[in-house]
């Protein structure tokens, strides 16, 4: 029998965005669909994110961002995981996405990017697709 490994996501609330009903609730649904799911709470530093991938050696950090400053938030996320040689981790981040500033995420190297009203099912079948 093969064995399999489950993908491990971490699921982060940077700054001081006090919302986090929807990450809960996506944190439940890649549960249920066969991931590994670390949720770090509400009001994670930037360190904290690189601190707790690390121990928890993910495979994906999962940003819910619903104060609007996801691309400064990203930006410099994604230079602290080169920083710290986690450039293998796949970023991704959801909550209040505008459309025009996705491509933007992406040339930066945000693997997925799910804004408001993303389906269960995008979420985790984009989420596998990072493993293909």
């Amino acid at each position: 029998m093969e064995a399999t490994t489950k993908i491990r996501v971490l699921i982060a609330k940077p700054g001081l965005d006090g919302h986090d009903k929807g990450a809960k609730i996506v944190c439940l649904a890649l549960r249920d669909a066969g991931f590994e799911v670390i949720y770090s709470g509400l009001h994670q530093s930037l360190d904290q994110i690189i601190q707790t991938a690390t121990q928890e050696a993910v495979d994906v950090i999962g940003l819910s961002i619903m104060s609007g400053a996801h691309l400064p938030i990203c930006e410099k996320l994604m230079g602290m995981m080169k920083e710290n040689g986690l450039g293998d981790i796949r970023l991704t981040v959801g909550g209040v996405i505008p459309y025009q500033d996705i491509p933007k995420l992406e040339s930066m190297g945000v693997a997925a990017v799910f804004p408001g009203g993303s389906s269960f099912d995008k979420i985790t079948t984009d989420m596998n697709r990072l493993f293909e």
